[in-house]
């Protein structure tokens, strides 16, 4: 019984609004007089060459065919990686995305409302309100690895409904890998996007989300089920998504199915060859004794920076949210005993100078 459809459609960043358009029509939305929000992945200032966000591109296409169905409002926005005054705007502007945005950009963490979460993480958090009053969500998410949960894709990219540091409160709340994966299905829950389309066009490969090592695959990816549209992204990259503990526990959630025989691929499907995944996978066969050391012992990588690459700009060591970062011997060094090894300090790093070891 197939459950789900996944389109997986050819493109370039020059033809990118023949993809778009299918996938407009393949999962059909009422637009007309509707409030809507579109959701790149905009994790922090960068060049759009340098693939760390949503290509302007796609951005724009999936603008261009909102504003033809004649919607209410139209708001674009994200809440970046970086928790200082101004940091959404500058990462929208510095990717071009502000530009693509058509005017219809907002900083959709001035405005927030408190809203229930799990318990056993936290009793309740910050959610922007746009979130909450669009009558449409649009996710854009970016074909890229992950070091902490191995792939971010569809579920991922709602972790940035979350506005300010809570983000990296939350890591710290989670504690483990594990955890971690489960909490970000906490967050995606919180409102599920009515529509998923992913910048496939490069992706991203190795020690992401802000890996130098990027991959031509020239395809935009789309559906209207997250936990179908992420199976088939883990597939291509070589992973079988039945081993990523936040997939198995959106399909406990009932989110959605990442068996191959339920989902429906639209187009052609082909995996990656030799895909690198990050040297930190957040696999979880937690009855599994030998799995579960495996784990416990990447857990105790932690990172480091390369001397030739560090700016010494000191951005790690401001946001880090277990104050485990200090400058010492001119480049940063972590505490063992106060590092929770969430990737904020690689995710935001400038230069890519940091990876876990």
């Amino acid at each position: 019984m197939i459950v789900a459809k996944v389109m997986i459609h050819p493109a370039t960043y020059g033809n990118v609004h023949k993809a778009v358009a299918r996938s407009f029509e393949l999962f059909t939305l009422r637009l007309k007089g509707k409030k809507v929000f579109i959701k790149p992945n905009v994790l922090r200032a960068s060049e759009a060459e340098e693939g760390i966000v949503t290509n302007p591109a796609v951005l724009r296409a999936v603008v261009d065919e909102v504003e033809s169905m004649e919607p209410s409002s139209i708001v674009v926005g994200d809440n970046s990686g970086i928790f200082s005054y101004g940091a959404n705007e500058e990462a929208f502007k510095k990717t071009g995305l502000m530009e693509a945005s058509k005017g219809y950009y907002q900083n959709i963490g001035n405005d927030s409302q408190r809203v229930g979460f799990n318990p056993d993480f936290i009793p309740s958090v910050s959610l922007s309100r746009i979130v909450l009053d669009a009558d449409i969500i649009i996710s854009l998410p970016k074909f890229k690895t992950h070091g902490l949960t191995v792939m971010t894709g569809a579920i991922k990219n709602s972790y940035g409904f979350l506005p300010g540091a809570q983000k990296a409160k939350l890591h710290k709340i989670a504690g483990s890998p594990g955890r971690f994966h489960e909490m970000i299905v906490d967050v995606f829950r919180l409102r599920v996007p009515d529509l998923f389309i992913v910048d496939a066009v490069v992706g991203m490969e190795g020690n992401g989300p802000a890996s130098p090592d990027l991959r031509e695959i020239g395809l935009i990816l789309a559906s209207d089920n997250a936990v179908a549209l992420d199976a088939v992204i883990a597939r291509m990259m070589g992973c079988d998504p039945g081993r990523l503990r936040f997939l198995q526990k959106a399909k406990e959630a009932g989110l959605g199915d990442y068996e191959h025989s339920k989902i429906e691929i639209i187009g052609r499907f082909k995996r990656l060859r030799c895909f690198k995944l990050p040297p930190l996978g957040g696999e979880a066969h937690y009855s599994n004794e030998n799995v579960q050391a495996m784990l416990h012992g990447r857990t105790l990588l932690r990172p480091q920076a390369n001397p030739d690459l560090c700016t010494r700009c000191g951005l790690c060591i401001s946001q880090c949210p277990a104050s485990a970062l200090s400058m010492g011997d001119h480049i940063p060094h972590a505490d063992p005993d106060k590092c929770i090894v969430c990737f904020c300090c690689q995710e935001i790093c400038p230069g890519k100078a940091i990876s876990l070891r």
